[in-house]
């Protein structure tokens, strides 16, 4: 090959694509029980940390564009899972809140954290290295932040 650098195996990205999108997939069959989608998931383990919040604050603790965010709220609106209100403070926020469906939907997916363990471990995945790993997944987030807010 003319350009080393670009073979396939060593690109960086190319692992953390297919890390991520295997791990999306492995949690289907867990959301598919409560009829939600992956990002759905993830607005909601936001929300169940803290109900409550404007659309915006959502989104960015997701690392999403209100292009995103707006759109899967919606969704999950019509789902019954969230509702929204204007924020007393700031007529132009709209603040998202967890319905009764939402609130109870948190209980069912309690085990979630504990099945996808299960399953990392049936692959022989030790949670050790996924304890090890989150830090460094962290710091390379903020760095490439970091760098797109220059």
């Amino acid at each position: 090959m003319a350009y080393e650098q670009l073979l396939l195996e060593h690109q960086l990205c190319f692992r953390l694509y297919t890390a991520s999108r295997l791990t999306v997939q492995a949690y289907e069959p867990f959301l598919r029980e409560l009829d939600i989608t992956y990002t759905q998931y993830l607005a909601l383990l936001v929300l169940w940390e803290k109900d409550e919040q404007p659309i915006n604050d959502i989104g960015k603790r997701l690392r999403l564009g209100i292009n995103t965010t707006s759109p899967l709220i919606k969704r999950m609106e019509k789902l019954g899972l969230v509702a929204r209100r204007g924020n007393d403070e700031d007529k132009r926020q709209q603040v998202v809140f967890l319905t009764e469906k939402g609130k109870a939907m948190q209980q069912k997916a309690a085990t979630i954290p504990s099945c996808m363990g299960e399953l990392m471990e049936g692959c022989g995945v030790d949670g050790e290295e996924f304890v090890k790993i989150a830090p460094i997944l962290d710091d390379y987030i903020a760095k490439l932040e970091q760098r797109q807010d220059r």
